[in-house]
């Protein structure tokens, strides 16, 4: 049996963490408890978990005393440890919380010389400490994916050149070969002149690959820049699958793509009722009432960059386009919501665009994907090598989860970018600064 001491970080992060240790001992300093009494009543996902793991806690209590350990279901135990005055190491400074937390471990560890304990956090700095004072230190492992082996939703395969003939006669070729996951795309590739290529998709039920012909498809007067794109559009115009997600470096058309489908399938086909635009207003999800102004006001700060692309859609055309746009606003054909509202409510036959996703838990992408009302089709944006959430990483944030718990759905569908189009200069930043 191992002892388990969680820092607050990984109870704030997910709720059930209690329960992933199994028949271990897991152990609560004291100030976890603290901190967690601060963030109770807080409206965002921080206060949700921190209220569950408390609600938990106190059932605990009603079956035994969480001093001495409480039995799981699991077979487990749960314990609650005060930082007793031998809790000290000869660098930690007992003033941080962080630092308490951190020397119950120590003293367990001095006390239990034939007992693994190992120190768990989301906090990369909190790890690094302990890890300088000889204990063992993890992150918190469950919900993270294999980052180095992440689905892209698209590959390339080499093939010779009476292969790319057949397949531009025929439109269609056995997908039984490939291991392919379903609305997959392959870009055939001639051995032996890489410019010829044709990109196909996968259709799952039939086992077959088909070619995609219409590469000039326009959406809202934009069209495809790279072969990526052009998977992506199909994706963003499919009835037939319910969630997209959209990955890559700035510049390489997630959000724009995204919004120029929202208007192209809103507007011009009448397929949904309304677009509905939300990112993470700040870090683990604040709400926006931290911002002055009005509601439209406060969210006006966050969704410049919507505006942006919205801007640059209409510039494609005569329209005036200022004004078009914020009629789009005043007629209710653009909604831009705050995530903190989202949660609770059920969003049916809309367009829902979710961006900079990555910002985003696996437990709230699951809370926003679960919104979705019969018609409703959602798009996630983001690029998780981008994260401005500190407890979150490339593998443990909620939109590289969702992509690779999903990936095996008809219902879903995913294309990582890999190339810039926003400008030569846009091109060079990411690629060398």
């Amino acid at each position: 049996m191992k002892i388990f001491v969680l820092d607050t970080n990984v109870l704030l992060h997910n709720a059930g963490a209690l329960k992933s240790f199994t028949d271990n001992t897991v152990v609560l300093p004291m100030s976890v408890i603290e901190e967690l009494d601060r963030f109770k009543n807080q409206s965002n996902e921080l206060g949700r978990n921190a209220r569950a793991v408390i609600r938990e806690l106190d059932r605990l209590r009603a079956k035994g005393s969480l001093q001495m350990g409480v039995k799981t279901e699991s077979d487990g135990i749960i314990k609650i440890i005060s930082d007793t005055p031998e809790a000290k190491s000869p660098v930690l400074n007992g003033t941080v919380i962080d630092n308490r937390i951190i020397r119950v471990a120590y003293t367990l560890k001095k006390n239990n010389p034939d007992t693994k304990v190992i120190f768990i956090s989301k906090d990369i700095n909190a790890r690094i400490k302990s890890d300088a004072i000889g204990i063992e230190t993890r992150d918190f492992e469950k919900q993270k994916i294999d980052y180095e082996r992440r689905y892209e939703g698209i590959r390339t395969i080499g093939v010779p050149f009476k292969f790319i003939a057949g397949l531009m006669e025929t439109g269609i070729t056995s997908s039984e070969e490939y291991n392919l996951s379903p609305n997959e795309f392959v870009i055939f590739q001639e051995d032996s002149n890489p410019d010829n290529t044709i990109l196909c998709r996968h259709v799952v039920g039939d086992k077959k690959l088909v070619a995609i012909r219409d590469y000039k498809k326009e959406i809202f007067g934009i069209s495809a820049r790279s072969m990526e794109q052009r998977a992506a559009i199909d994706l963003l115009l499919d009835q037939a699958v319910d969630l997209v997600t959209l990955t890559g470096e700035a510049g390489t058309g997630k959000t724009l793509l995204a919004i120029a489908a929202g208007l192209e399938l809103t507007l011009r086909s009448k397929m949904f009722t309304k677009i509905l635009v939300s990112r993470p207003i700040m870090p683990l999800g604040k709400d926006i009432g931290y911002l002055p102004g009005s509601k439209e006001e406060k969210l006006g700060h966050w969704m410049e960059p919507i505006y942006d692309n919205l801007e640059y859609l209409f510039s494609q055309g005569t329209l005036e386009v200022k004004n078009k746009v914020d009629q789009l606003f005043k007629n209710g054909v653009i909604f831009l919501e705050a995530l903190t509202y989202i949660r609770g409510r059920s969003i049916p036959k809309q367009f829902v665009i979710i961006d900079e996703a990555q910002n985003l838990t696996p437990h709230e992408i699951k809370t926003i994907i679960s919104r979705s009302g019969m018609g409703t089709k959602m798009i996630l944006t983001g690029d998780p090598d981008q994260i401005d959430n500190p407890y979150l990483d490339a593998s443990s944030n909620g939109l590289s989860y969702c992509i690779e718990r999903l990936k095996q759905e008809k219902l879903h569908g995913h294309i990582r970018f890999k190339k810039s189009e926003r400008s030569p200069l846009a091109s060079l930043a990411v690629s060398l600064l």
